[in-house]
């Protein structure tokens, strides 16, 4: 017969995992508070210098959102300042090809501040809040690497992603693909933002597989951790 004050510190425990604060929670609040205030920080040079600001912190925070060696430390401090520059390069100059440039460095920067999540939250050790935070902060960042992919193939290759041309100097294209990116990730799949190109086509099927990998591996892993609370 299980007893009521061991359920209820059970559910005590679950409560503090969810709701606690770490180093991967800020960084879920900013990609979540991203998201969220894109589509409001498209039109004028202010709110675009703000949009600039958001990228830049969530780039800092995602950079030592985990622990790392030195020498993983200083790469990722390198890559997110590169991007950081170019991308306020790229703000003031209207210049496609900065944009470019800054793409591919907030890709990098994204890849290998995802890879140290990913990492993290693979480690053996107690489940905590931080880690729970880290699995969702993570799933995010995937999305935000490939959207910077389809990006860069979309500039090299233009028409590989429709309806209509993307046209990254003006507000709101950048969003599209990070809506597509985020619904092709969860498998979703609504259909109003499509690849129309067989490479475009074949990036998007990765991105699929490695979206239902991790989600695959990250609740086998965190099973894996939890405790149990069985009752002799």
């Amino acid at each position: 017969m299980k007893n009521p004050q061991d359920k209820n510190e059970s559910d005590a425990d679950l409560a503090q995992m969810v709701i606690g604060l770490g180093p991967c929670t800020y960084l879920l609040v900013l990609l979540l508070g991203l998201i969220l205030l894109f589509p409001f920080l498209e039109e004028g040079l202010i709110a675009r210098m703000l949009l600039g600001i958001f990228f830049s912190t969530v780039l800092l925070v995602g950079a030592f959102a985990t622990r790392q060696t030195r020498r993983g430390g200083i790469l990722k401090l390198c890559l997110a300042l590169l991007g950081i520059g170019l991308q306020w390069a790229a703000l003031w100059a209207e210049s496609i090809a900065i944009l470019e440039l800054a793409g591919i460095s907030y890709a990098a920067s994204l890849a290998v501040s995802f890879s140290g999540v990913l990492r993290y939250i693979l480690k053996r050790g107690p489940i905590t809040a931080d880690k729970l935070h880290g699995a969702l902060a993570g799933y995010i960042m995937l999305g935000f690497v490939w959207s910077f992919v389809y990006a860069l193939v979309e500039i090299s290759s233009a028409g590989s992603f429709g309806p209509g041309h993307f046209d990254f100097i003006q507000p709101g294209n950048f969003f599209k693909l990070i809506y597509f990116s985020l619904t092709t990730l969860t498998t979703t799949g609504y259909g109003d933002v499509i690849p129309l190109t067989n490479h475009a086509r074949s990036l998007v099927m990765v991105e699929e597989f490695s979206g239902v990998f991790y989600v695959g591996v990250v609740i086998a892993r965190l099973a894996g951790l939890y405790p149990s609370n069985q009752i002799k």
